[in-house]
């Protein structure tokens, strides 16, 4: 009897190891036919990206058949990346996107989702100083880096409201901190995204005043960020950049849906983050990823080709930069 039991313990013994090889053995082979591909971000890991990181924590790219790499930007920006094919997808805004489409130099890459649905960048500064609109920029220092369509952009508001753009004063930014910029007073006025910097003043305890581009004339709520991808790639490989983006669109609705969770997976990815601000600016972009739309990702032709147009006519864009250029929604999730 113990020689029959020492046999049938070894069978089984036997037969579980042998299961266990069985299933490696298929998760290694599982893995082998994930289709590799590489995401490159504009900035270091922020609430932006907060859905990529999501829809890898939960597993959708697995389940949709890929292995996603995030990796940092080089200097250059992730254009030249995307466009070389050493990145499948990346981050780009569509301003900075504009010189990179048209002329002898122009990169094959195109937008294919809209990360956040509205431009929500503006001018922030020390409350009661008279900025709260644009006009109150006049005899203060802006601190600016120097970008043509970045000065048009401020002399457009503040002429709409009646200022004189030519008393604003430019100074080269040195802006790392916000928060600590306005205390010092070093600067008066300052460029932001407000998701991140805003929300960040804001646990400073700093009051400030604020307006959007947006608010102050439509054909700046252009596209700012997006992902973009080589338009080789998108003609080669279809269905993958929709699986692709099929599952990145899960990652934002889910981050939609519970920014609290959404923050801590963030977190979690990039832990040298301050999580109390990662979870005020998980809140507030929850309501921006998507805003009025149906679709995650969707671009409004209307808008896109309004803000070009407007480039155009400033003379911002040699060659002018054709209608519904650089961009496409036609491998979003339906």
């Amino acid at each position: 009897m113990k020689k029959i039991l020492a046999l049938f313990f070894a069978l089984v013994l036997m037969m579980s190891v042998t299961g266990c090889g069985n299933t490696n053995k298929e998760t290694d082979e599982n893995r082998e036919e994930l289709t590799k591909i590489t995401f490159v971000l504009d900035w270091t890991p922020n609430t932006n990206h907060t859905g990529l990181y999501v829809a890898q924590e939960k597993g959708y790219f697995a389940d949709a058949g890929l292995s996603v790499e995030i990796v940092q930007p080089p200097e250059g920006g992730a254009e030249v990346l995307v466009a070389s094919g050493k990145a499948q997808f990346g981050v780009s805004f569509q301003d900075s996107l504009a010189p990179a489409l048209v002329g002898d130099n122009a990169l094959p890459v195109s937008a294919v989702a809209a990360l956040i649905q509205h431009n929500t960048s503006g001018i922030i500064s020390r409350k009661g100083e008279g900025m709260e609109t644009p006009k109150g920029m006049e005899g203060k220092k802006y601190a600016t880096w120097e970008g043509p369509i970045e000065l048009e952009t401020i002399r457009k508001v503040v002429e709409a409201d009646g200022g004189d753009y030519s008393k604003v004063e430019l100074i080269p930014s040195t802006v790392t901190d916000e928060v600590s910029a306005l205390k010092t007073k070093s600067v008066d006025a300052i460029w932001i995204f407000y998701g991140w910097a805003g929300v960040k003043t804001e646990l400073a305890g700093i009051d400030t005043d604020y307006f959007a581009f947006a608010d102050i004339d439509p054909v700046l709520d252009y596209y700012t960020p997006v992902v973009i991808s080589s338009n080789t790639f998108l003609e080669e490989n279809p269905e993958t950049a929709k699986a692709f983006l099929a599952a990145l669109a899960k990652g934002y609705e889910d981050a939609i849906a519970d920014p609290e969770k959404a923050a801590d997976i963030l977190c979690k990815a990039a832990p040298e983050l301050d999580k109390e601000l990662v979870l005020a600016s998980q809140k507030y972009l929850s309501a921006q990823y998507k805003a009025e739309v149906e679709r995650w990702g969707y671009i409004d032709p209307a808008r896109w080709n309004a803000f070009y147009n407007w480039l155009n006519e400033k003379g911002l864009s040699d060659p002018k930069l054709p209608e519904n250029v650089g961009f496409t929604n036609d491998y979003l999730p339906e």
